[in-house]
């Protein structure tokens, strides 16, 4: 005994010291919660000098962490853009893109286009470092290949280990959508109707065939035919996508179709909260994924009249709010010097979105262009926001050129991971810049694509100059002319005769003129001709580095009816799983106007 006292002592000692290690390097972790606006101008921020839109809880967010003022997209649509957020990679490289002026984004929910399964996403990387990981909200990456419940292109495939929302984006139909209490009823009780038809069918032929009955097959026949014809003028009656892409789904299980979009929110918001108590032991990354602030602006009654820009001033506020909800319930659990918080948009906000004279989209601020245009400024520079408390100063404004796509590396480096080796990764770790370990971007040059055309090239020469140099090869012609918009075709193009071409590109110094107001010129600027053939190298060793993949928006972006989801037997697909919410998640107006005063 005596003897084998020291090898026990040692074998306590060691496994005590692995606990520890162990312990030590969870802690080491952080806790990640990305949340994610949808079509949110950079303009509509307090933090980001809006003085007309109330924002105090991501307004707070940004005095407590690093606000970047030059964080760009890598696309100015949804999906595109979400998908390099999610890869840390060009759209081009993956396939994210359309030919010609085809549809930019995912189309519907009955197309097989979507993220391409070899991608690798940061929730992938994470959950190989042991983190939960969760997405709550808008997905457009795809949801079917082959049949309408194979969910091929969904989160589940890309790394996440809980999903509730989204799966398409909103669009004008989704609200305000009529009362469906009725229609849910009827299609229930129709249902029923067609499966006793259906089994009466069946037994008047399994006896007929066996001699037990005598009824004309005419008779059988018509009663199969009345089951068809009843089907299809069901199917027939909903032609609005409402029914169809306007849906809700928790894992694999459609919980709303059509949803209610103006309660969608606080259910997502609940979701986020229940996620964040689940997992509090850590590590986890959620991705909160918000819905607005996209057209149509579905916002609940407590907040419509509130602000001073109409509905979408009061869907910024309201989305404001529940950034708020997100951050105190961080605060509760006691997370909030081991979470990392970043906030961000997909891209810039969409002027043209316009209801008569009201104006349903976005502020750019002081930068020309938005939604839908590859290169313009407005298109693509949005919020930047990340907080973590004892590992990134407070306080600090932070102006050189980072990227959606530097989110892959820099969660991969916090988590002690490291991008997949195998692939170029455009984007680059955050963390010694946020830190103050290194005074310049890693970026040198970045490319402004729209769809698979590319329109512009920013380069951030590596030394104290401070110049900003940006050559335009394409760019959108506004209609009507000067109107800083495409009106008239909603979304600007990216190619054909609604762009113009540059030969030499259009050339601007950002540091001098953000709002890219007037073009240099030999003439006007000693370096032009330097800059345009330094431009033009990068731009053509960029280009080798791109490999022909298929284009997922382009011939796969065409609907398969047999795709679109359905939460029964189709085509009677109507359901309601959420039914009202048990406790509202939102206070009342006058409660969100005393927190806001003053601000």
């Amino acid at each position: 005994m005596t003897n084998r006292s020291p090898l026990v002592f040692t074998s306590l000692v060691c496994a005590l010291l692995n606990m520890c290690q162990a312990h030590r390097v969870h802690d080491d972790k952080p806790n990640i919660v990305l949340i994610m606006a949808d079509d949110l101008g950079i303009g509509d921020l307090g933090c980001y000098g809006n003085n007309t839109i109330r924002t105090p809880h991501i307004d707070r967010l940004a005095r407590e962490g690093a606000q970047l003022t030059q964080h760009l997209s890598a696309a100015s649509l949804c999906s595109p853009s979400r998908s390099a957020f999610l890869t840390g990679r060009y759209p081009i490289r993956s396939g994210m893109v359309s030919s010609g002026n085809n549809t930019r984004v995912v189309k519907n929910l009955a197309v097989p286009a979507g993220l391409p399964l070899n991608e690798t996403t940061f929730a992938a990387l994470l959950k190989k470092q042991g983190y939960s990981t969760g997405l709550i909200g808008k997905w457009h990456q795809g949801l079917n290949c082959d049949s309408r419940s194979d969910h091929c292109h969904h989160p589940y495939n890309y790394g996440f280990d809980y999903y509730y929302g989204m799966p398409y984006t909103l669009i004008d139909s989704c609200w305000p959508a009529p009362s469906r209490s009725m229609e849910i009823a009827f299609e229930s009780r129709l249902w029923l109707c067609i499966q006793l038809v259906a089994i009466a069918v069946l037994t008047l032929t399994f006896g007929k065939l066996s001699g037990w009955v005598s009824v004309p097959w005419l008779l059988i026949f018509s009663m199969i035919l009345f089951i068809f014809l009843l089907g299809y003028a069901w199917l027939s009656s909903y032609t609005s996508r409402l029914y169809w892409d306007c849906l809700l789904m928790r894992e694999h299980e459609i919980t709303e179709q059509p949803m209610k979009a103006e309660r969608a929110g606080s259910i997502m918001v609940k979701e986020a909260i229940s996620f964040l108590e689940r997992y509090r032991k850590g590590p986890f990354l959620l991705f909160f994924s918000f819905l607005h602030v996209h057209v149509p602006l579905p916002t609940t009654d407590d907040f419509i009249g509130t602000s001073k820009h109409g509905l979408y001033g009061d869907n910024v506020e309201e989305m404001d709010f529940m950034v708020g909800k997100i951050l105190d319930a961080i605060d509760e659990f006691g997370l909030r010097n081991d979470t990392l918080v970043y906030f961000t948009s997909d891209h810039g906000g969409h002027l043209e979105a316009r209801r008569g004279h009201a104006q349903l989209g976005g502020w750019n601020g002081i930068y020309k262009g938005g939604k839908g245009m590859g290169g313009w400024e407005g298109g693509i520079r949005v919020p930047g926001i990340v907080r973590w408390p004892g590992k990134i100063p407070a306080g600090q404004f932070i102006k050189e050129a980072t990227s959606l796509m530097d989110i892959l590396p820099t969660l991969a480096s916090v988590s002690g991971g490291s991008p997949p080796q195998d692939r170029i990764i455009d984007g680059r770790d955050l963390m010694p810049l946020l830190q103050g370990n290194i005074r310049h971007s890693e970026h040198e040059f970045l490319f402004h694509y729209c769809s698979s055309y590319l329109h512009a090239v920013r380069w951030i020469p590596k030394d104290d100059s401070g110049a900003v140099w940006k050559a335009h090869y394409v760019t959108p012609i506004f209609q009507p002319p000067s109107s800083g918009g495409c009106y008239v075709t909603s979304l600007c193009q990216c190619f054909g005769e609604q762009v113009t071409y540059h030969n030499p590109p259009l050339l601007f110094d950002l540091s001098r003129d953000p709002s890219e107001s007037t073009p240099l010129t030999p003439d006007t600027e000693p370096l032009y001709d330097v800059v345009i053939k330094k431009v033009a190298t990068a731009l053509k060793e960029h280009q080798e580095t791109i490999m022909p993949v298929t284009y997922q928006l382009a011939e796969l972006n065409q609907a398969r009816k047999w795709l679109t989801p359905c939460c029964g037997v189709f085509p009677f697909c109507l359901c309601d799983k959420e039914g009202e919410l048990s406790a509202p998640m939102l206070r009342r107006r006058h409660n969100y106007n005393q927190v806001t005063k003053g601000q």
